[in-house]
């Protein structure tokens, strides 16, 4: 067994940064991934460029919120176990808050002009820190001609062809095992430690929190993840009974928890046909409500199944009142879509650092790294056309993948704000919260108003 690792930032201190950094995390995954290299990478420099796209390539092969696996990856690497739960679970925690608020709101009210308001602010304004976000990592990330083309060949495919996700991601791998078989120098992937892709961090890499790993550790990680995963559907479905609305939604967003490779949107077609057709939670109408509400909260979009969640359990309550009824059914789903993403981490983790000095992994995974630059632009693509655009908010379909949307449709006020956040950002150099204090202010002013 591996001794007990100290703290390489004190706890409290990690803490406070995880906080602050969970109430930046708009704009999806690019948006998030944007907040957390940024704050850990740039500011803080807790953690060094190469590292933390070493762990950004693992979470991206994952299922589920792949930002949030990263939290967890570099939290874990920082502070070990109790970094990766605070990190992980101060992620999710102002999305769920702030969904849970805006379904008692629109189930009380069947209206949440205000508080969407607000929150319509904050996601144009957030399309400047993406776009800040790719330019960061594609600087350091495409550091040749072929990893130049591996970037730009995966954004094609996502965006012209929806490719499916895994397949982008691991053609890249398999290309770039090909690539340093037979012609190393194209994409050589940086020695361990290097600091030439990014800015010097103050904690070397060979410090950093790394379990070794046991086959009884894993056992042990593996017994343990799954009875917390399993234990809150098994003890409501004793309570309820098997026909219960509150089972039905465990024992199904668990399984949705692992097939969303490629992030939300890959998932969404599927729990939208289901929630709807198949168990009557939802209508088509409230499914896209849920959905547009998911994309201007903080933290990963799949939270939108917990509004889902909300909404089945209030009309279908059983016994219950339908208010406790649908806090249960809505904290019960959060539990089971959150919670294997912390089992994939810590079951993993420490064979993925193992290997960070295989020199052939390591050039997989710097073309995994330039394929991720691709997604990274094409999840920010995605979100700029569903920011921007009226008629692109009303999909729930279509994964990564991009339709042109309608220009006679394009948000003037959204774009306004967005150019706003842009010179803020970029010209008058504000930070970024104090831009996102001015945005969400704005937004709220013209929710109030009627505007959004």
């Amino acid at each position: 067994m591996s001794t007990p690792q100290r703290d390489l930032i004190p706890f409290r201190t990690a803490v406070r940064a995880w906080f602050a950094i969970s109430w930046q995390t708009f704009g999806g995954p690019a948006g998030q991934i944007a907040v957390m290299q940024r704050t850990l990478v740039d500011e803080k420099r807790w953690i060094g460029q190469g590292r933390f796209l070493h762990a950004l390539n693992y979470c991206m092969l994952l299922p589920g919120p792949e930002a949030q696996q990263l939290a967890v990856y570099t939290g874990w690497l920082l502070n070990g176990w109790r970094g990766g739960l605070a990190a992980g679970v101060l992620f999710v925690l102002p999305g769920m808050l702030a969904l849970l608020l805006l379904s008692a709101v629109y189930v009380a009210f069947g209206d949440t002009t205000v508080v969407a308001g607000l929150f319509a602010g904050l996601a144009p304004a957030v399309l400047a820190i993406v776009v800040q976000a790719v330019l960061r990592v594609g600087k350091r990330a495409l550091t040749s001609p072929a990893l130049i083309t591996l970037a730009v060949a995966a954004f094609l495919a996502l965006t012209l062809f929806g490719v499916p996700f895994p397949l982008v991601v691991l053609g890249a791998g398999v290309v770039g095992w090909l690539v340093h078989r037979y012609a190393p120098s194209w994409i050589a992937a940086p020695a361990a430690g290097s600091t030439a892709d990014g800015p010097a961090p103050l904690i070397p890499d060979d410090t950093l929190h790394a379990e070794r790993p046991s086959g009884r550790r894993a056992l042990r990680v593996l017994a343990l993840g799954l009875v917390a995963w399993s234990l809150p559907v098994v003890v409501v479905a004793l309570l309820t009974g098997a026909g219960s609305v509150f089972t039905q939604q465990g024992l199904f967003f668990s399984g949705s928890a692992l097939v969303t490779f490629g992030g939300a949107y890959a998932v969404l077609a599927y729990v939208a046909q289901q929630a709807v057709q198949t168990y009557a939670w939802v209508t088509p109408g409230e499914m896209t409500r849920g959905l547009a509400l998911a994309e201007t909260t903080p933290g990963p979009l799949i939270m939108v199944v917990q509004f889902v969640a909300f909404l089945g359990a209030y009309r279908n309550p059983g016994d219950l009142d339908p208010w406790a009824a649908a806090l249960l059914g809505a904290l019960l789903t959060t539990w089971v879509t959150f919670v294997p993403s912390f089992l994939f981490i810590f079951l993993g983790a420490p064979y993925v650092e193992r290997l960070r000095g295989n020199r052939t992994l390591s050039a997989a995974l710097t073309a995994i790294t330039a394929a991720v630059v691709g997604v990274i632009a094409n999840l920010a693509l995605y979100f700029t056309t569903h920011t921007l655009f009226a008629d692109s908010s009303t999909r729930t379909a279509g994964p990564l993948s991009l339709e042109a949307p309608d220009l006679a449709s394009l948000d003037l006020v959204a774009l306004g704000v967005a150019a706003l956040a842009a010179v803020l950002l970029f010209v008058v150099r504000w930070s970024v919260l104090r831009t996102l204090g001015v945005c969400a202010v704005l937004g709220l002013a013209l929710g109030l108003a009627g505007l959004v």
